[in-house]
């Protein structure tokens, strides 16, 4: 087993499909050499922010050989991404594998609901348009825990429509009510829209950004290996992002590729609920299968979502105390 001091270090394939404030400790790491530190070499797939087009991010002969296409991995080995979406994908589509979070960055309900102008309460929402990203991801889980919250049947009552991931919708109209996260809602406060809830007072839990991994990898004891130094990281670029802020703006201004001061930090604030120890969302998992109930998603229990034990390992040592001594 390489050791962290050792000058070669484990090739993992990291997946990030798109940016956000709960994907900063990884981008943090990445910029601050922790992986590194840790004795990994990511390599990271994740669309530029604004883009849907998957980049690699590697040194520059890992990302020549990349456009060749020859000998890329169908997939990578850690997906960045909402536990949430991936339980949902995986009762509604034949032949998706099913992923373990082994931690998380964002167990907490957080978003904001932004109304049209002339929509001023979320009373004024029940009969209306409610736009998310799509029905699966989390903004289609917020959107279905604010109907039941209001009590209202989610389909007679509302209208959940997907595609709607700015506030150009709002708008002109096409939508009455949208689920917005950092970048969105500091671009609503910037424009005069009417801010509707900040969903993190309901105090309510969802499966959001997480690490995730498939089951079978994980029984790998060398992928486990990677997987402990991964979370490491990770939680080390959580305290940079808290103790550090001047290096977390940068790095927003990098990866987000925006210079406005104010507008990072309206999105900076947003990370405050970062978790210190970033254990898996098992609230929100089973929060999940409760308002995504399906014959198909019966099949699970929440156990089968997420693994503890590496966390469980990283905490009884005591590493993440450390981080904030």
């Amino acid at each position: 087993m390489l050791s962290c001091g050792q000058r070669d270090a484990q090739k993992v394939i990291v997946r990030a499909p798109a940016l956000s404030i709960t994907k900063l400790p990884v981008l943090i790491a990445y910029d601050q050499g922790l992986f590194a530190k840790y004795g990994l070499d990511v390599e990271l797939w994740m669309a530029p922010y604004g883009t849907h087009s998957e980049a690699v991010y590697a040194d520059p002969l890992t990302r020549l050989w990349r456009k060749t296409g020859i000998g890329t991995p169908k997939r990578p080995d850690i997906f960045v991404d909402g536990t949430t979406p991936a339980m949902v994908r995986l009762s509604q589509n034949a032949g998706v594998r099913r992923r373990v979070a082994i931690g998380g960055t964002d167990c907490d309900v957080r978003a904001h609901i932004i109304g049209r102008k002339g929509i001023a309460s979320l009373d004024e929402l029940k009969g209306k348009r409610i736009g998310v990203t799509a029905a699966y991801t989390t903004s289609g889980f917020h959107a279905l825990l604010l109907a039941q919250r209001m009590g209202w049947d989610p389909v007679r009552d509302v209208s959940i429509v997907g595609e709607v991931s700015d506030i150009d919708p709002l708008l002109d109209g096409s939508v009455d009510a949208m689920v917005a996260y950092e970048d969105t809602y500091a671009r609503a406060l910037k424009a005069g829209l009417p801010i509707l809830a900040d969903t993190a007072d309901w105090h309510a839990f969802i499966a959001g950004n997480s690490i995730n991994v498939e089951a079978a990898w994980l029984k790998d004891p060398a992928h486990r290996e990677t997987a402990r130094r991964f979370m490491k990281a990770i939680a080390e670029g959580t305290a940079v992002y808290f103790k550090q802020p001047e290096i977390a703006l940068q790095a927003m201004e990098k990866w987000y590729g925006i210079s406005d001061r104010e507008f990072l930090k309206t999105l900076y604030a947003r990370g405050a609920w970062l978790p210190k120890k970033p254990y898996a969302c098992h609230e929100g998992i089973a929060k999940t299968m409760e308002l995504y109930d399906s014959h198909e998603m019966r099949r699970y229990k929440p156990e089968d979502f997420y693994d503890d034990s590496i966390m469980a390992e990283i905490d009884h040592e005591g590493f993440f105390d450390t981080l904030y001594k």
